[in-house]
């Protein structure tokens, strides 16, 4: 058997060589995309978040800049400035912006559901006005009736969508009424 087809020497004190680079960039790229998401934050929003003050100041400065190459080589030097701070320091603003995809998620799931339940009430016919007015009696029936009848004739006629997002707006107080 040759030298090289033999797999090479297991030792148990291996050396640690750290991070790969792939690592290393992956890393160098999630602090970049934070500093992305701090500099996108309204300024009122940015002294609640904890950060050290050199990182504040450069985030203001950051914001000045609306040259895309020039905002982009800024971008990279606040980056720059974040990695030397480490991890920990960033703790509480990484806590608040995921709390705030949270809710930006919760917030479209409900706007869906609203949606779905006016498309329903256009789509549906009796059956699906009279599930909603078995939830909530005290909905004025006549009035949302002829809202959806002008609705399917704004949608038909292609004007503008007004009973449409007026149904929307009674679902949207009528799902609020009943969370309290």
């Amino acid at each position: 058997m040759r030298n090289w087809d033999k797999p090479p020497p297991k030792d148990d004190d291996e050396e640690d060589f750290g991070p790969s680079r792939t690592e290393n960039r992956r890393n160098a790229l999630d602090i970049l995309k934070l500093a992305n998401q701090l500099v996108e934050l309204p300024p009122s929003r940015i002294p609640k978040l904890n950060l050290p003050e050199d990182i504040i100041d450069e985030i203001g400065r950051t914001r000045k800049v609306t040259a895309h190459i020039a905002r982009k080589r800024q971008m990279a030097y606040l980056a720059k400035l974040m990695r030397r701070h480490g991890d920990e320091a960033f703790a509480d603003a990484r806590a608040a912006l995921g709390e705030d995809r949270d809710r930006q998620r919760q917030e479209a799931a409900h706007m869906h559901r609203l949606e779905a339940a006016r498309e329903k009430l256009l789509e549906g016919g009796d059956s699906a006005m009279g599930e909603l007015f078995d939830k909530h009696p005290e909905l004025d029936r006549q009035h949302l009736r002829s809202l959806v009848r002008q609705a399917r004739a704004e949608r038909e006629a292609n004007k503008p969508l007004h009973a449409f997002r007026e149904i929307y707006r009674i679902l949207k107080e009528l799902e609020a009424a009943s969370d309290e």
